[in-house]
């Protein structure tokens, strides 16, 4: 494709990072893939780029392979990990993040579409496939790319694609419709205020009796490394988090496009949790507590 421009290869990293990160849960890792994508391209001799037709395809397709690797190493990575994993959580595009970019120019996270496809329950069930149905699954149901296209990133036919999604949609289910934003933002304000009093009678009311509470620390934070069963459980936990922690403030923030809480002490953001709401009560609960996961917060508070 004679001609191609550099603006036009450029405008190619929004959907690069959106794809990258439904992958791998990290945008950090995301950005990570897609300048390795980038690095891939322009390493080319401009003979081999001008005989590409579509650039776009080549940098999804060399995308797609780059997190594939990836899946697969965290697998191992994540077995040493101490605790839970949890992806990455994403706040609202704010100005004033650019630098964290660190010379990249924008910033990647004012470059995602926060929609379903991003938020913390989705993204849990996507951790649940191997890398192959990850990959198959993202980009044909999320993305709408064909099946031949998604061969070139697996190497595997299309027709073996189709059943690596099929397989995956299984994993996801027959998912309800997610609460709508309001009413989700009605039971995490009450979240909020009944964390805040320190009432466990109000919490357990908010809480589904068969929730579950995750919490990610990596490791370098206190936190509970298995999951909290049971609304009465987590409750408790709650309270005695707010009795640990004076001078604890939380905030509402939209964490992954849906409601969410943000605590910080001294202006700084200690834990990001995002919530799974069902019949106006609280089922789930992602509490991500790791440092190295929370600096796109720094600027939120």
């Amino acid at each position: 494709m004679a001609g191609t421009s550099t603006d036009e290869i450029a405008g190619e990293r929004r959907q690069l990072i959106n794809v990258a990160y439904r992958l791998l849960g990290s945008l950090a890792e995301a950005e990570d893939a897609v300048q390795e994508a980038y690095a891939r391209w322009y390493a080319l001799p401009p003979s081999r780029r001008k005989e590409i037709v579509s650039p776009g395809a080549w940098l999804t397709t060399v995308t797609g392979r780059i997190c594939l690797d990836v899946l697969g190493s965290a697998r191992a990575r994540r077995e040493r990990y101490v605790g839970a994993w949890l992806p990455e959580p994403l706040p609202e595009s704010l100005p004033g993040r650019a630098e964290w970019a660190h010379g990249h120019g924008t910033d990647p996270a004012d470059q995602m579409v926060l929609d379903e496809s991003v938020t913390m329950a989705f993204l849990v069930v996507l951790e649940t496939m191997t890398p192959a149905e990850r990959v198959a699954f993202v980009l044909h149901d999320v993305f709408r790319y064909p099946f031949a296209e998604i061969a070139g990133v697996l190497g595997r036919t299309a027709a073996a694609c189709k059943q690596l999604a099929a397989s995956a949609r299984r994993r996801v289910g027959d998912a309800r419709a997610p609460v709508p934003a309001a009413g989700q933002a009605d039971v995490v304000r009450h979240v909020k205020k009944a964390w805040e009093t320190k009432d466990i009678a109000a919490l357990v009311d908010l809480l589904d009796p068969a929730a579950v509470m995750t919490a990610d620390g990596g490791g370098m934070v206190d936190t509970v490394l298995r999951p909290i069963e049971g609304g009465a459980r987590i409750a408790r936990y709650m309270v005695s988090i707010a009795d640990k922690a004076p001078g604890l403030e939380l905030l509402e923030r939209s964490v992954n496009g849906v409601p969410g809480l943000v605590a910080q002490r001294a202006g700084v953001v200690v834990t990001v949790a995002s919530f799974d709401v069902a019949d106006g009560r609280v089922t789930r609960i992602w509490a991500v507590r790791n440092p190295e996961k929370l600096r796109l917060w720094a600027r939120t508070a």
